[in-house]
């Protein structure tokens, strides 16, 4: 048996369903969170990139905190990333009353952060956030990346600093992270924002992935965890390469938000294909190649 810090394995970062009138969906997250609360998987992750947190109103988020956690047993943690800090601790002091197990953030966006400012901001974040709490590395987003010196540097004063989204398309990234990090924290989680990358960041000591596919096939990445805790070779061969062949739907379509709603839509029917990205609907022809990647 290989140890593994806390909120290790497999994530899924639930999209939001909405209604056909556009607002959040809670009985369809309900059926969609039913289905994964029996798939294996270990973590739910609310309000991600996935979820559209970006899209949500204060007051819908808040909405989100409370309705969720009543809906799986799972181990769940709150994206509660915002340029407002305000904002930010507000969702925070909800997700600790509703008894979710971390919150996420990510650096501040749109203006450019020197890591002086991230080092600054996050220690002043951990002074004021009130429990454990994972950051969210996703430069192509916010213009900045979170170095592994700077996170180890983090991890080595701030103990409620528990893990790391690290959602950079470099292997070598994810893997100096998990280096650096192994040198001040035994329990400091890795986990790669990248579907594919799971097999390369348990071999590299790291633990896990948070993987929009498990919206979709959460069972296979339940199992790639189960063959890797069997050292079952094999089996994790034969799961990666599936894996593989499933990351072209990310190249299917306008925008990977509602490609996956879609697709959930289509193999579950329990939520609409909805998002509130603008010019994303799937034509026939789309829809098509969706169905053949998961059959």
């Amino acid at each position: 048996m290989i140890s593994q810090p806390a909120f290790s394995g497999v994530w899924c970062p639930s999209v939001t369903p909405f209604t056909s009138q556009g607002e959040p969906d809670i009985d369809a997250l309900g059926r969609h969170f039913a289905r994964l609360n029996a798939s294996g998987i270990n973590t739910l992750l609310l309000m991600g990139s996935i979820g559209e947190f970006a899209s949500l109103t204060q007051q819908e988020r808040l909405l989100l905190i409370r309705e969720a956690r009543q809906l799986s047993p799972l181990s769940m943690v709150a994206n509660i990333s915002s340029t407002c800090v305000s904002d930010m601790l507000a969702l925070a002091e909800a997700a600790w009353q509703n008894d979710f197990d971390a919150v996420m953030v990510l650096p501040p966006y749109y203006y450019g952060q020197t890591p002086r400012q991230l080092l600054s901001y996050f220690r002043a974040l951990d002074k004021q956030i009130g429990g454990r709490w994972f950051a969210y590395n996703f430069p192509a987003r916010t213009g900045c990346d979170l170095t592994p010196t700077l996170v180890s540097e983090l991890a080595a004063e701030l103990p409620n600093f528990i893990g790391i989204k690290d959602t950079v398309d470099c292997l070598s990234h994810n893997r100096a992270l998990i280096e650096e990090t192994k040198k001040v924290r035994d329990d400091f989680a890795v986990l790669s924002g990248y579907d594919e990358y799971l097999v390369p960041n348990l071999l590299a000591g790291g633990a896990g992935v948070i993987s929009g596919l498990n919206n979709i096939v959460p069972e296979l990445f339940a199992a790639a965890m189960q063959a890797w805790r069997e050292q079952d070779l094999a089996a994790l061969t034969r799961i990666q390469q599936r894996i593989g062949k499933m990351m072209a739907i990310y190249a299917i379509g306008e925008d990977f938000v509602t490609t996956i709603k879609t697709a959930v839509a289509r193999r579950f029917d329990s939520m609409t294909s909805q998002s509130r990205n603008y010019g994303g609907a799937l034509s026939a022809e789309q829809c098509e190649a969706l169905d053949r990647l998961f059959d």
